[in-house]
């Protein structure tokens, strides 16, 4: 069952792998580096102050302890227990795969890149979703950084998919604190 599901996952990123074009390299290059998206996440914090003034401070550290939880759950725990290999460190792939920047870590089941991705815009569409309907479209950013960890040769598609699961894991626990929180100490936000 293992090695099958195994298969499906190497052939399956070997077809997203495959779908590259040279005008596309650099995209994912620049959507899978972590300071690219720094000025983003400078204007979602200045929106958030601009918008709930005293409650922002609760929302960015939600925020903030959502996508760390997230990306230690990935790398400091679920990496080193489950040592699946990257694809491009995989000696069998190296020759099949479209590698555009160096390897990196060793292991890679699950995407931190996913995981935190994931974590930030399912706390923010649990934060303030129903209120600003434009925060689905956190969604699609983080669709697009973790297909650019297939794109790169970095991650399997199940390494993305479990790094997502993780994210919206820890995420939504991380809300339910803060609602917990928010009620206990009578603090409201209007969602």
């Amino acid at each position: 069952m293992l090695e099958t599901l195994n298969q499906l996952d190497t052939d399956l990123f070997l077809w997203l792998n495959g779908l590259y074009a040279p005008w596309l390299d650099a995209i994912m290059v620049g959507a899978t580096k972590r300071n690219t998206w720094i000025p983003f996440y400078a204007v979602l914090v200045g929106w958030l102050i601009f918008h709930y003034r005293k409650q922002a401070l609760g929302l960015v550290l939600t925020l903030i302890v959502a996508v760390v939880l997230s990306d230690q759950m990935a790398s400091t725990v679920l990496k080193p227990l489950t040592l699946r290999l990257r694809p491009c460190h995989e000696p069998a792939l190296q020759k099949l795969i479209h590698p555009v920047l160096e390897c990196g870590g060793t292991y890679g089941f699950a995407s931190s890149h996913a995981a935190n991705t994931f974590a930030l815009a399912m706390a923010l569409w649990l934060l303030i979703g129903k209120r600003f309907g434009w925060v689905r479209w956190v969604f699609l950013w983080a669709v697009l950084v973790s297909y650019s960890r297939i794109y790169v040769g970095a991650h399997y598609p199940l390494d993305v998919l479990a790094g997502a699961g993780v994210g919206v894991l820890m995420a939504t626990g991380c809300v339910v604190v803060y609602h917990k929180w928010q009620a206990k100490n009578r603090i409201g936000v209007s969602r």
